[in-house]
């Protein structure tokens, strides 16, 4: 391994129970029908994804997914800024023997750049990443494997070089698609995710061992 990229939501950040809650305070808003249930299957993605797929399945066109999830975006990053968010425990210790390792790590995130700025800000990690990229500034959200094979492109690193960090099917598919190792962890609020396609599934992110990745 030369490099290690983690995904953030429900990785680093201890996050979906409030992604959740104010994805369905935004179709409550906006008038759309949604089941909570749901949600599961569009972890991992951007959140116009799920917004597209609602207006589509309930024919609106009296606004643009592009629209609701800004107006998602902005109440989720009130949120934020205001210390609603958690770290995933274990997480924040992995990064230091990462870096104390020596290896390069690399962001790879479906969230809003602004909200992920947010967050590196406010948890002091803005220094801790060689690259940080977003799914929302790409023409295509995980599971499409580009911002893994960029941020490999961003580290001067081979795909195959690289081991990743998922928690959502979704991402493990677009590592996969990249040709990169995966870590499959099984974080608490992510649902029931089918981490099957990784090369490991850890229920406790201090059992990722760095010496022997």
């Amino acid at each position: 391994m030369k490099a290690f990229i983690f995904d953030m939501d429900g990785v680093i950040v201890d996050s979906e129970p409030l992604h959740s809650r104010v994805k369905m305070e935004t179709f409550e808003h906006f008038g759309l029908h949604f089941d909570a249930g749901e949600l599961e299957q569009y972890m991992g993605r951007t959140s116009a994804d799920i917004f597209s797929d609602v207006l589509a399945r309930e024919h609106r066109t009296d606004v643009t997914a592009e629209e609701i999830a800004d107006y998602k975006h902005h109440r989720y990053l009130e949120l934020v800024e205001e210390g609603a968010l958690a770290p995933i425990p274990g997480s924040l210790a992995l990064i230091g023997r990462l870096q104390a390792a020596g290896v390069p790590l690399a962001l790879a995130t479906s969230s809003w750049r602004r909200v992920v700025e947010t967050i590196l800000r406010e948890w002091q990690l803005e220094d801790t990443f060689a690259s940080v990229i977003s799914g929302a500034d790409l023409p295509k959200s995980k599971p499409d494997p580009a911002i893994y094979r960029l941020s490999a492109e961003a580290l001067d690193v081979s795909p195959a070089a690289c081991t990743v960090l998922e928690d959502t099917a979704a991402g493990v598919a677009a590592a996969k698609g990249a040709g990169m190792r995966c870590i499959g962890f099984r974080s608490p609020h992510s649902g029931a995710q089918n981490l099957s396609r990784a090369d490991v599934i850890v229920d406790d992110l201090s059992a990722i061992d760095v010496a022997r990745l």
